[in-house]
């Protein structure tokens, strides 16, 4: 590790979080500052955004910055619950530019991905073993999978298909606060996920994290499964925190 300080930002189809991140501890330095996300989410709106999130906390170094989209060589190739200009983006020059940055000094990575390496580094030892996804149950459901703690970027497995219906759709946390749904109702929606997901990849542990983690104990007894669940021990400060320390160890995909 090169330094004990990093700075990440977690975009959302809801909000743009950036904090100051402890490389040790992996945990927040301090409080964390939430703009929401402008709507239409563009390339050029969400990098103004972005950069008025390190300008609060007059940040100089390198930046790292999770997208709710596959994101290869800082390319972003899809856009999940931000606006589709953002597909074919070099999202690492735009950032670097409105940042005053070198490429270099800008990590992009996708959101998931990066929640999840937090948790394989600072979260439950049980992680680090064994085929583990992590899913973040938000405004869409993001997820991220590893093998012995070596992630396999990328994988979009909010999008499977539950029912005639994309996942996402029926069982991301925006869908239990726009229908009104009770957390028993949207647990079922969640277990019949999960069902059809570890029916297809067989992992030895899911990790459930985003907002609605913080509310664990209204709905994660609920599943009834045969894989083990955790809740992530960063909740919805994973995707900072990992963003962060890819921005420093120079972590990309």
């Amino acid at each position: 590790m090169t330094a004990t300080r990093g700075f990440g930002i977690d975009i959302g189809g809801s909000g743009i979080k950036g904090a100051l991140v402890d490389l040790e501890a992996g945990g927040l330095i301090g409080e964390r500052h939430r703009i929401d996300t402008p709507q239409p989410a563009t390339p050029e709106a969400v990098a103004d955004v972005v950069a008025e999130v390190v300008a609060h906390f007059s940040w100089e170094g390198p930046v790292g910055v999770t997208l709710p989209a596959v994101v290869k060589k800082g390319v972003a190739h899809t856009a999940a619950n931000i606006d589709p200009s953002w597909i074919g983006t070099d999202a690492d020059a735009l950032f670097a530019k409105r940042l005053g940055r070198s490429v270099d000094e800008v990590a992009m990575l996708n959101d998931a991905d990066a929640a999840g390496m937090a948790e394989v580094r600072f979260g439950d030892p049980l992680a680090r073993t064994g085929v583990v996804a992590l899913l973040t149950f938000g405004t869409g459901i993001g997820s991220a999978v590893f093998l012995d703690g070596k992630l396999v970027p990328n994988t979009e497995f909010g999008h499977i298909e539950v029912d005639g219906h994309d996942a996402e759709k029926k069982a991301a946390a925006s869908v239990k606060d726009n229908h009104g749904l009770s957390y028993p109702e949207w647990a079922t929606r969640v277990n019949r996920y999960l069902t059809v997901l570890e029916n297809l990849i067989w992992p030895d542990l899911f990790i459930v994290g985003g907002g609605v983690s913080k509310k664990s104990e209204k709905w994660v007894p609920l599943l009834e499964i045969r894989t083990p669940i955790v809740v992530a021990s960063l909740q919805n400060n994973a995707g900072i925190v990992g963003a962060a320390a890819a921005a420093v160890e120079g972590i990309e995909h």
